[in-house]
């Protein structure tokens, strides 16, 4: 064992856990950025590791959905798609919404999943969910590179409020992240939340405006339907792309539910994080 030289001292550190209210800390996050990097491009290399088609699943998974919705919502049920084609009304919702239910699906097992790393090694908890959320950005990527051939393939030009499309995908990102937290943390006391977690995906669906058009809500219904985020952000992105539409003034109040969602989140997350290695 090394000894600090005659008139130094050594840095002592004592990790203890923390009692009653807990800060946030998020500016560890910053400190440990080099961390969160390697976590994420980690689980974008596993995802596709030893994979017959790769990345290629990303892009045929919303592709193929979209598929299914123009056989059965598109020609058998004719829903109506604002006067755009069907395929690419369902697909320029399918993207943001596969990034919403990836992220919460693979976030929220994250911390049982990394299960070592917990008990082995001290860091900030949050970064393995935030990193399996934003490693599901690259898949967005691919998607919407095919999203934005099948507009052009349809001769369909996106309007000037493309440029709020970051800010859409923010929110989608923001909203994925608080469920994320929710889950993550319940999911290493209760591990039956693996199984809440594709049930509650398959109705967020449903009770989200993908395969058919949110005018179709009625009026009194409203005011609770725009309290699902996703709303917001599937409508948006149509808005934005197709200019289908419009930004309904309820909007604001999917954004600030997403924000509470996240802030809850991380508050419940940071309360819990303290018997992570003990239960996991």
């Amino acid at each position: 064992m090394s000894h600090a030289p005659v008139g130094m001292s050594e840095d002592v550190f004592e990790i203890r856990p923390s009692r009653g209210w807990v800060p946030l800390h998020l500016r560890d996050l910053w400190t440990y950025r080099e961390l969160l990097y390697f976590l994420t491009w980690r689980d974008v290399k596993v995802r596709y590791k030893q994979t017959a088609l790769g990345a290629a699943w990303a892009i045929l998974q919303p592709f193929l959905i979209m598929v299914v919705f123009s056989v059965f919502f598109g020609r058998l049920l004719n829903v109506k798609s604002e006067g755009v084609p069907y395929p690419v009304f369902a697909y320029t919702a399918l993207v943001p919404w596969q990034l919403f239910a990836n992220s919460v699906t693979q976030s929220g097992g994250s911390l049982v999943s990394n299960q070592q790393l917990l008990t082995k090694v001290y860091f900030p908890r949050l970064l393995i969910p935030i990193s399996a959320t934003l490693g599901n950005l690259v898949d967005f990527a691919f998607a919407f590179a095919v999203l934005i051939g099948l507009m052009l393939y349809y001769g369909i030009v996106p309007t000037a409020a493309v440029l709020l499309t970051p800010l859409l995908v923010l929110l989608a990102v923001v909203t994925a992240l608080g469920v994320a937290l929710w889950l993550s943390a319940l999911n290493v006391k209760y591990r039956d939340i693996r199984y809440v977690i594709p049930f509650l995906i398959q109705l967020w669906l449903f009770a989200s405006p993908v395969a058919y058009s949110s005018s179709i809500v009625p009026a009194s219904w409203r005011p609770v339907y725009d309290l699902n985020p996703m709303a917001g952000v599937v409508e948006g992105f149509r808005w934005a792309l197709l200019g289908t539409g419009h930004l309904d003034p309820m909007f604001g109040v999917s954004a600030l539910v997403a924000l509470t969602l996240l802030v809850s989140g991380l508050v419940y997350f940071r309360r819990t994080e303290r018997t992570f290695a003990d239960v996991v």
